[in-house]
């Protein structure tokens, strides 16, 4: 497909730039294989399709290629995979994650199974690999989920003819910086990108700053997702067999953190009347590992792989029960429905809190740590709202907790949700005269 901006060759200082990145990597290639082989230790999908990781694949021509990392940006993007595939377009995804991958392929196994998609992982950032891809699929535009800025991604693809958009981008606080000095010493990966649609004015703003031409604030897909009712009636029906208690949800703990919510449960649990606490891993190969831990700190525990059926049916009573630890992919609605409050994890570590979002869906006020960068929108604005409670450290948790178990705002949550639906629809109707062009 012929489109105005691939016209415009990289500048001198940018081809100085992606030929130096390109030697790095590809000095450091090796390491990225030993990444698979050590992660497939603990998670076998790690070792398997390595070939797609180099390009290769089955032949499938598509109208659509979106690349969603990991299972939250896939979460993210299927209201809008779902209004490209209902209008009749062929899909491709592509992954770097084993969760993430695993995730498409039980969102979309009807689809998958027609031959109306398919899912790959992604290529490492090398170009030979990505023009590999392109030639196996010739996708009429691609569709990148978040903060994958990956040079001879965007580079391979206007290469090829193939209109690039990156969609609920953003650039965090956190990074900016680094963003704006990569930018002025040789331009910014961005800035070949054919379209960047944007979260909020604050992101046009930075991106505009780092030399994007086109784009636009479209907000964010998160809020389009739509719950699955079966999960939710589960997790109410838990919270009925609960007997009155309160419900505290941790949602997506990584194993950096885990330390300081074991310390904030020990406060809680010895209140007087201790909540009920779902706690989910966001790393599978965390799942038995953290029940092992909690059993040893005393705690009474139940698993979701042991204590449910495959319907979410409890197999046994929940009395006396303290802790159910979430060891599964995909329900995380169950987790959230029952909560009274929920703390999403993520900010009290490096690479900052995750979606918030989903909780606010359900009407269940949010507790986080400092670092929100990586969803400044819409931490912000539910912060200033009152929907969202940013503790500065972990010993603040368990007033927190007790604050918003006794907030009880059910409806203004959902409120100031339901305002920002509709990302999914806008993009969609952005992207017709890339998709209705002709190659």
């Amino acid at each position: 497909m012929n489109h105005p901006s691939f016209s415009a060759p990289a500048g001198f200082r940018y081809r100085i730039f992606l030929f130096l990145y390109a030697c790095a990597f590809g000095a450091l290639e090796s390491l990225a294989w030993r990444y698979f082989r050590r992660r497939a230790k603990g998670d076998a999908r790690y070792g398997l399709h390595l070939d797609e990781r180099k390009g290769e694949g089955t032949r499938f021509l598509t109208d659509v290629w979106l690349h969603a990392v990991s299972l939250g940006e896939v979460t993210a993007a299927e209201p809008l995979i779902q209004i490209l595939l209902r209008d009749g377009h062929r899909v491709l995804t592509t992954h770097a994650t084993p969760a993430g991958r695993y995730r498409a392929e039980q969102s979309f196994a009807a689809e998958i199974s027609s031959g109306r998609m398919t899912v790959r992982y992604a290529p490492i950032d090398r170009p030979g690999y990505w023009r590999k891809f392109f030639a196996t699929c010739e996708p009429k535009i691609g569709l990148v989920v978040e903060m994958e800025f990956w040079p001879w991604m965007i580079e391979a693809a206007r290469e090829a003819g193939v209109p690039l958009a990156l969609i609920n981008s953003q650039v965090p606080a956190s990074t900016w910086s680094r963003a704006r000095r990569l930018n002025a010493l040789f331009g910014h990966p961005v800035a070949r990108a054919t379209t960047v649609f944007a979260k909020s004015d604050t992101q046009v703003e930075r991106f505009r700053a780092l030399g994007a031409l086109d784009i636009r604030n479209t907000g964010e897909t998160r809020f389009d997702m739509e719950a699955p009712e079966a999960q939710i009636h589960a997790g109410e029906a838990l919270r009925k067999g609960l007997g009155g208690r309160s419900v505290l949800t941790i949602a997506s703990v990584m194993e950096q953190e885990e330390e300081f919510y074991l310390q904030a449960l020990v406060e809680l649990l010895a209140d007087r009347d201790p909540p009920f606490v779902i706690w989910v891993p966001r790393a599978p190969e965390r799942f038995r590992a953290l029940g092992e831990r909690l059993r040893a700190t005393g705690c009474k525990i139940m698993l979701r792989s042991q204590d449910f059926d495959r319907d979410l049916n409890p197999r046994s009573t929940s009395k006396g029960a303290q802790i159910l630890v979430g060891d599964s992919l995909g329900e995380m609605n169950f987790y959230l429905a029952p909560a009274d409050a929920v703390i999403v994890a993520g900010g009290f570590g490096s690479r900052g809190a995750h979606n918030v979002i989903e909780p606010m869906a359900l009407g269940k006020p949010v507790v986080t740590g400092p670092n929100v960068g990586t969803i400044e929108f819409p931490a912000l604005e539910a912060k200033e709202a009152g929907m969202l409670t940013v503790c500065n450290g972990p010993q603040d948790l368990p007033s927190a907790v007790r604050a918003a178990v006794s907030q009880g705002d059910s409806e203004r949550i959902k409120s100031f949700h339901a305002k920002h639906k509709g990302a999914s629809r806008r993009i969609h109707e952005a992207i017709q005269p890339l998709l209705s062009g002709h190659r």
